[in-house]
């Protein structure tokens, strides 16, 4: 099995800005490089079946993703309307500023199917690329932004996958989100 960083992915992962709260300690090179030659300690299934999480031991100093809001940090919570790229709407994001969370033990690289990605108009020569990755405390896979889901929902030329909505998850994410929030350095 061969796994490629994606475009969308390396903007996101590895960026120019080098912040903190991106992978650390870890070229876009090296990480491709290690996902090819280290087996994942588990494989997870993904929310639909053109995706799937794989579990590795965190490398770097790379921190976590989701932080737990608190009585005594919820004034650092920010928010704006913000696209992940050029093509895509804007939608309402929120992160902390002014913290630092736990050096993670866990990274969750997110892949997609090579057919998915040709599908979304962006085609790769491997079998999966990456288009994301979590940074976790444990093992398991923390629940997609509710924005994240509904862009998904609305298809390929909104941004998303073209996966229609599922409620369970959709109010399992929310309940999540509703006391987590990303941080940004």
């Amino acid at each position: 099995m061969s796994i490629v960083l994606t475009p969308f992915a390396h903007t996101r992962l590895f960026p120019r800005d080098k912040r903190p709260s991106a992978i650390q300690d870890c070229s876009a090179a090296e990480f491709e490089q290690r996902l090819n030659s280290e087996a994942p300690l588990q494989v997870l299934p993904g929310y639909a079946p053109f995706c799937q999480l794989h579990v590795h031991r965190n490398w770097t100093s790379t921190r976590c993703t989701a932080t737990p809001i608190t009585d005594g940090n919820s004034h650092l919570l920010r928010s704006a309307y913000e696209a992940r790229s050029r093509d895509e709407l804007p939608v309402l994001v929120r992160w902390f500023e002014g913290i630092d969370p736990p050096v993670a033990n866990y990274l969750l690289p997110i892949l997609y199917s090579r057919d998915q990605l040709a599908k979304e108009g962006a085609p790769i020569d491997a079998d999966w690329g990456v288009v994301g990755c979590l940074y976790t405390s444990e093992p398991q896979e923390i629940p997609m932004v509710p924005i994240t889901m509904l862009r998904n929902a609305l298809g390929v030329k909104e941004g998303g996958s073209g996966v229609p909505l599922d409620h369970v998850a959709y109010r399992r994410s929310v309940a999540f989100w509703e006391s987590h929030a990303n941080w940004r350095g």
